[in-house]
Formats: structure tokens, sequence, C-alpha cells
């Protein structure tokens, strides 16, 4: 499962990227986040998915940072913010990438003799 995140952390930072790409060549030479989110709330179907998108991405953010503390995970902060520069897309799988390396190694550990905190 940890590749497969892993895979699908990589298709959630390029394709996301290649349309952001196409905005700033449509739009012009920046990235322009206003209107960015205005086209995103331009429409009913894309407020549709902007609202999914954005309560979505709360509730998985709380329950990463729960997590990550529950387990004793390192790098939360790096997945944090390549939720906000890169894409949720892509912080997301590779937070579970991350998770299931901590899994496995937590159950060496307990495996090993050892006393996991989870």
């Amino acid at each position: 499962m940890a590749w497969l995140y892993l895979l699908l952390a990589v298709a959630g930072g390029v394709l996301p990227w290649i349309a952001n790409l196409d905005f700033i060549r449509a739009e012009g030479s920046a990235f322009d986040l206003g209107l960015f989110i205005r086209q995103a709330n331009a429409n009913p179907a894309a407020r549709s998915l902007s609202s999914d998108l954005a309560i979505g991405a709360t509730a998985v953010t709380i329950w990463m940072v729960r997590e990550s503390r529950r387990l004793g995970m390192r790098g939360l902060g790096w997945v944090l913010l390549s939720c906000i520069t890169i894409a949720f897309a892509f912080g997301a799988p590779l937070f579970l990438h991350l998770r299931e390396r901590r899994l496995l190694e937590l159950s060496r550990t307990s495996s090993e003799g050892g006393s996991p905190n989870v």
C-alpha cells in the first residue's frame, strides 16, 4: 500500500500543477490567487467541487495531525506545507505513504519485543 500511496502522491502533484500551469498561461504570467478562487467558484459545478475539496481537506488535515501525533510520525510539517504549496492531492497520499511506513516500523518494533506507542 505504501507504494500505491506514493504513486498517487506523484499523480496528485503532477496533474493539478499541469492545470495550474494552464491557468497561468491563460490568465497571465503569474499565479493570481484571487482570480483562481473566483474561477473556482464561477458556477454551481465549480462551487460544488471547491466546497467538497475544502471541507474534505479540512477534515483529513485534522485527522493527519492527530494520527501523526498518535503514531509519533516525523515529517508532518513537510506534508502540510506540500498540501498548500503543491496540492492537497499530493500531500494527503504522501501522508498515507509515510503512515504506512511508520506502521510497518512499529509492527517490526513490537515483534522484536519493544512496546509501540499505538
